[in-house]
C-alpha cells in the first residue's frame, strides 16, 4: 500500500470550491429537484422570482444562471436579456414547457442563450448542459 499523500490546507481549499450557479423558478419543489441534482458539483443559490434574481446577480458572481421562463411577477426571458447586458460572461440557460418555435428561436438569439431546455428535463440532461456552460463561462472569462 502506498503512503497517503498530504494534502496541503490550500491544496484541500482549492479541491472542494465549487463553481457557483443561480436557478430561477417559482415552483419551490422543482427548485428542490433541480438543487438536488446539481448541488454535489456547484455551489447552488436559488430565487424563487427575476426580482429575486436580479438583487442576488448584484450580490455576487454567478457563471451560470438557470431560468424558467413563466413565472409570475416577470417572465425568465426577459430576466435573462438583462441579465446579458450586464453580465455578458454568465452563461443563462433558459428552461420552458412552452414549445413554440418561435418564442425559443427569439430566446436563444435575445438573451444569448448557452441552451434551453424543455419540461419535463432530465437530470442527466441538466447536469451536462450545466457543466459544458461553465467550461464556456470559464473559456470567455480566459479569453478576454
Amino acid at each position: 500500500m502506498k503512503p497517503a499523500e498530504s494534502k496541503t490546507p490550500t491544496a484541500v481549499a482549492a479541491l472542494s470550491v465549487k463553481d457557483p450557479i443561480l436557478i430561477v423558478d417559482d415552483e419551490q419543489p422543482l427548485l428542490d429537484v433541480f438543487v438536488g441534482a446539481l448541488s454535489g458539483l456547484f455551489d447552488c443559490t436559488t430565487a424563487t422570482s427575476a426580482r429575486e434574481a436580479e438583487f442576488l446577480l448584484r450580490k455576487r458572481n454567478f457563471k451560470v444562471v438557470l431560468s424558467d421562463h413563466l413565472m409570475p411577477g416577470g417572465n425568465g426571458m426577459s430576466f435573462l436579456v438583462r441579465a446579458r447586458e450586464e453580465y455578458p460572461h454568465m452563461q443563462r440557460i433558459l428552461v420552458t414547457g412552452y414549445m413554440k418555435p418561435e418564442m425559443l428561436l427569439r430566446s436563444v438569439n435575445e438573451a444569448a442563450l448557452f441552451r434551453y431546455l424543455l419540461k419535463p428535463v432530465s437530470m442527466g440532461e441538466l447536469i451536462k448542459v450545466v457543466q459544458d456552460a461553465v467550461k464556456q463561462h470559464n473559456q470567455a472569462v480566459k479569453g478576454e
